[in-house]
């Protein structure tokens, strides 16, 4: 989120308004920039979308593409302003926002040489996440907040779970592909590890299933693994969502630190004494 010490002091007015306009949701004209902006990104997906439909690409090609046109050059002309305006413009240009604002042009741009990359416009909708700036949703950013730090803390545990699945449905398919023994499905070791994995993950397409007994043996056992192993990493993010959660609650007064531990009796920062 940009802040007014961003502007230079002696910076001109037609910066600050647009500064204002462009950055900040407190203003009339901000809330309106930032809505026609939301619009123009579900107007784009819906466009993108669209056409990929054969008979309506036929149909309103033409009108696809004036309005992909106009929506694009609104988008450069935005992101020009953004850096324009804003004296730190390497922290934006490299910030989390920054990069999705360029992602999101990106892709009009290499259609002219690659026109298959116009699909990939749909990285605009990542800046959907704007909307909780615009109608004061900040709040909500928490729980974002501690998801994002569950899942960083519980990498390895993921990592790990991850290495096992892949050398049991290794080992599984191996088997199945000697047990079927070249069957339509099971052709190879790669085919039969592809089924092990649809089927470890209880999506079970249909498309191929085993014929012999010992191979409907080996599908059953996978499948009840199936039902087990999802809540393993369910079960790991879920304790240290509740474990962040309750460390959220603490935090230093003087460092404003928030990386506390459950039983720390000072902050690990600045060695305050935590009440």
């Amino acid at each position: 989120m940009e802040k007014e010490h961003n502007l230079v002091p002696g910076d001109s007015l037609w910066k600050r308004f647009l500064f204002r306009i462009i950055n900040r949701a407190d203003t009339r004209l901000g809330k309106l920039f930032d809505i026609i902006l939301l619009a123009l990104i579900l107007g784009s997906t819906f466009i993108i979308m669209m056409e990929s439909v054969p008979k309506l690409d036929k149909k309103f090609h033409t009108t696809f593409i004036i309005a992909e046109w106009i929506i694009s050059i609104f988008f450069t002309i935005e992101y020009i302003l953004r850096i324009a305006v804003i004296k730190n413009k390497k922290c934006y240009i490299f910030s989390f926002f920054g990069i999705i604002d360029f992602l999101s042009l990106v892709p009009f741009f290499l259609s002219f040489f690659f026109p298959v990359t116009k699909y990939f416009l749909i990285f605009r909708m990542l800046r959907m996440l704007r909307v909780f700036r615009v109608f004061n949703l900040l709040d909500f950013m928490n729980d974002g907040t501690v998801i994002v730090r569950a899942l960083r803390n519980s990498s390895r545990k993921i990592y790990i779970f991850l290495l096992f699945l892949i050398i049991f449905s290794v080992i599984v398919g191996s088997m199945m592909f000697m047990v079927e023994g070249g069957r339509p499905g099971f052709e190879t070791i790669p085919q039969a590890i592809y089924w092990a994995v649809v089927t470890v993950t209880t999506v079970g397409y249909g498309d191929v299933s085993p014929i012999t007994p010992m191979g409907k043996f080996f599908a059953v056992i996978l499948m009840l693994a199936g039902y087990s192993i999802i809540a393993v990493p369910t079960g790991i993010v879920t304790a240290e969502m509740r474990n962040k959660r309750q460390n959220l609650e603490l935090i230093c007064d003087r460092c404003g630190n928030e990386d506390i531990d459950d039983d720390a009796r000072y902050c690990k920062q600045c060695g305050k004494k935590l009440a």
